[in-house]
């Protein structure tokens, strides 16, 4: 199977998992109208409709994703590897445009003391005190907020160079549930998602992001 055909294969996946999630989300506003009707039962039914059909649809999706890495090997490193450079031209536009980036580096890695540091991609300015940590997941998760707060606090110690510069971190993904989309918000971190193929930040007007 070549790259290409894979890349074909997961964003079939993804898509697929995305349409079912757009489906239940159908489904539970038809049960919550039918609530209005025959009293609180419609609230009851849809949360747990909602709850035990994503998480079907999620294992469902994830077995798929395992069984296909058993049979060419290497599935996960290489879906990493698809989204980041699906994100990086995208982020790459909103790093230069929206935030006056210059400096764009993917992939960037820092080794110290035998430990190593890598990042998804770097950004800064060479004329504004302003530098961006951008991590890139599929599926957004808990551990993506571990990882970037972890990143933004040893930053400093790895890359030295940047000391000086007031930090921020963007978290990109392609499948963000809603509560995990308030999580990264609460934070103080950006969050970009993908639409048409495209990364798009998606911030509210009122949105003051974290300088760490």
């Amino acid at each position: 199977m070549t790259d290409q055909q894979l890349r074909e294969v997961v964003a079939t996946l993804s898509l697929k998992h995305l349409e079912l999630a757009e489906s239940q989300q159908e489904t539970t506003r038809q049960i919550r109208e039918l609530g209005k009707q025959i009293g609180g039962l419609g609230d009851k039914l849809a949360s747990f409709a909602e709850r035990s059909t994503l998480a079907e649809a999620q294992r469902e999706t994830d077995r798929q994703i395992r069984e296909l890495g058993k049979q060419i090997g290497g599935l996960g490193d290489k879906f990493g590897s698809f989204t980041e450079g699906l994100a990086l031209p995208s982020m790459t536009k909103i790093l230069g445009k929206r935030f006056g980036m210059d400096m764009i580096a993917p992939g960037l890695l820092s080794r110290k003391n035998g430990a190593s540091k890598e990042l998804d991609v770097f950004a800064w300015s060479k004329t504004r005190d302003e530098a961006y940590i951008v991590e890139v997941k599929s599926h957004l998760r808990e551990e993506a907020l571990d990882q970037m707060r972890k990143t933004l606090r040893e930053f400093r110690d790895y890359f030295p160079d940047y000391a000086e510069k007031k930090l921020y971190g963007i978290i990109a993904a392609v499948h963000i549930p809603k509560t995990m989309r308030e999580r990264v918000l609460r934070e103080g971190f950006y969050l970009a998602r993908i639409h048409d193929e495209q990364f798009e930040l998606e911030v509210p007007n009122d949105f003051q992001p974290r300088e760490f």
